[in-house]
C-alpha cells in the first residue's frame, strides 16, 4: 500500500448523529423525513440505513449540531405514525475525512485506516465511503490522537 494513497485530511467540528431507532421501513416516510428537514433548511451529510428486520430499521444521519434543536423539531411531525420509534440524539461529535485520489485503487486504506482508530481505542459511531475519500464520526475528545496518527501513518503536514 502505498504512503501517498491519502493526500489530505479534513476534520469538521459540532456534527450532531440523529438515529431513528425501530423506524418503519416504508420508503414514503423514510422520503418524508428527509423532505421535512429540508424544507426546514437542514443540510444533512452521512446517512446510513440498516437492513429491514421485522418491517423495522435504524436509520442514522449526522447534520450540523446548530441545527439540532430544529431537526428534532422537523422529526416531531413523524410522531403520529402508526408504530412507535425512537430518536437517539449525539450532540458532541467530530467528522474526520480522509481522502485521495489513487485510494480507489489501493487495497488495505481501511484496513490501515480502522488498525488506527483501534490502536487508540477510538469508537467509531459511523463511517461512510466513496472512491476517494472515506469519513468517520467519532466523538470530538479523539478529535486530535486521531488526526495526529493519521498524519503521521500518511506522512502528511
Amino acid at each position: 500500500m502505498s504512503q501517498n494513497s491519502v493526500t489530505g485530511i479534513n476534520v469538521s467540528h459540532n456534527i450532531a448523529l440523529i438515529t431513528l431507532d425501530n423506524f418503519p421501513d416504508d420508503m414514503r416516510l423514510i422520503s418524508g423525513v428527509f423532505t421535512s428537514l429540508a424544507k426546514d433548511k437542514i443540510n444533512i451529510d452521512m446517512i446510513n440505513k440498516s437492513i429491514s428486520y421485522k418491517g423495522n430499521i435504524n436509520i442514522s444521519f449526522t447534520l450540523s449540531s446548530e441545527d439540532l434543536i430544529d431537526a428534532i423539531t422537523s422529526l416531531n411531525r413523524f410522531s403520529n405514525t402508526d408504530r412507535d420509534f425512537l430518536v437517539e440524539v449525539d450532540a458532541y461529535n467530530t467528522k474526520i475525512t480522509v481522502f485521495g485520489k489513487s485510494m480507489k485503487d489501493t487495497p488495505g486504506v481501511a484496513a490501515k485506516l480502522f488498525r488506527l482508530f483501534a490502536e487508540q481505542r477510538i469508537e467509531i459511531k459511523l463511517v461512510t465511503t466513496s472512491e476517494s475519500d472515506i469519513s468517520f464520526l467519532i466523538h470530538e475528545r479523539d478529535t486530535d490522537n486521531i488526526v495526529a496518527s493519521i498524519k503521521k501513518a500518511y506522512l502528511l503536514n
